[in-house]
């Protein structure tokens, strides 16, 4: 391999993860500092209603577990691959996420963990991470749905159900159209030829994920003496969380799409729109602020798998 295009790329890598980690640090402080919906001096007011170490260790119990299942998700999808130790899957994850953050719908994860494995595999990497996130959407769908039922907006929820409905039977008509060498039944059939015990696993641990992180917004809201019936409040959130997944937005700007579309839902239930801020602000913190700064330690120590590929051949 040519000597300066070597040294190139290393300028490159190095110079990339001095951008997303700068980006990340400013997006956070710019985020945190410049909205002006928040006020240091309420939020340390609010802070104290969640003080209790009973609460305390609720939510750091949830926060981990969160993140703990996704990697756990990718472990069992990687591995399809290569062996992946759960230290290596954290790697992945936390920097894929970091990765992340200036992309639409956090699309820079896909590309994040490909960097980890041979080029040749880039493809297959891509593929994994969809299943990967697939199920999670899926989810997202169904229990929104659910959620729009619970709180009255059955119109609402008629109408995901028929493009749902819409949506499976073009795949089921088009499945055999095949787009530059590819094709729906291509894919249905490269997702059945994942381990059945690989399916089952990520469907488990993606459930597990919703479900730790629907909780997580209950008890901050209890925590916020917010007393709507269980089922209430537990469609709310999945209502918000199904609304606010399916607009295009940035891994950023999550914190905003969130809290805008959780002012409208909660707003109709008779929750302060102050309330709503501040829990939103401690979702985002808790599930992306701190992942993506421990992400920002591994982007910095990345070597990535392309670069040693392209030099040994």
């Amino acid at each position: 391999m040519n000597p300066w295009s070597d040294k190139a790329t290393q300028f490159l890598t190095v110079l990339l993860k001095i951008v997303i980690v700068s980006g990340a640090f400013f997006v956070i402080y710019h985020k945190l500092s410049a909205d002006p919906q928040l006020s240091w001096t309420s939020f340390r007011e609010a802070l104290q209603k969640i003080a209790h170490p009973g609460m305390i260790f609720v939510l750091f119990a949830l926060t981990f577990s969160n993140r703990f299942l996704e990697i756990l998700k990718w472990q069992n999808l990687g591995s399809t691959l290569r062996p992946l130790s759960l230290w290596e899957s954290t790697k992945q994850v936390l920097a894929a996420l970091t990765a992340g953050l200036f992309t639409p719908n956090g699309i820079g994860e896909y590309a994040g963990k490909a960097f980890y494995f041979p080029k040749k595999e880039a493809g297959q990497v891509v593929f994994l991470n969809l299943i990967c996130n697939g199920i999670q959407m899926v989810l997202t769908v169904v229990f929104g749905t659910i959620g729009l039922f619970i709180l009255g907006y059955s119109e609402w929820a008629w109408g995901v159900i028929a493009l749902a409905t819409a949506m499976g039977l073009l795949f089921y008509f088009t499945q055999k159209i095949t787009l530059k060498g590819y094709s729906f039944h291509f894919l249905y059939t490269k997702i059945q030829a994942l381990p059945k015990l690989v399916h089952q696993k990520n469907n488990l641990l993606a459930l597990g994920r919703y479900l730790i992180f629907s909780h997580q917004y209950y008890f901050l809201f209890r925590a916020f003496e917010v007393h709507l019936p269980y089922a209430t409040l537990m469609g709310a959130i999945a209502a918000v969380y199904f609304m606010a997944s399916s607009l295009p937005s940035f891994q950023f700007l999550d914190f905003a799409v969130k809290g805008s579309v959780a002012l409208f839902f909660f707003g109709k239930l008779g929750v302060d729109d102050w309330t709503v801020v501040f829990i939103s602000t401690l979702m985002w913190l808790m599930n992306v602020v701190v992942p993506v700064l421990l992400g920002s330690y591994f982007i910095l120590i990345f070597k990535p798998q392309w670069a040693s590929t392209s030099a040994s051949d």
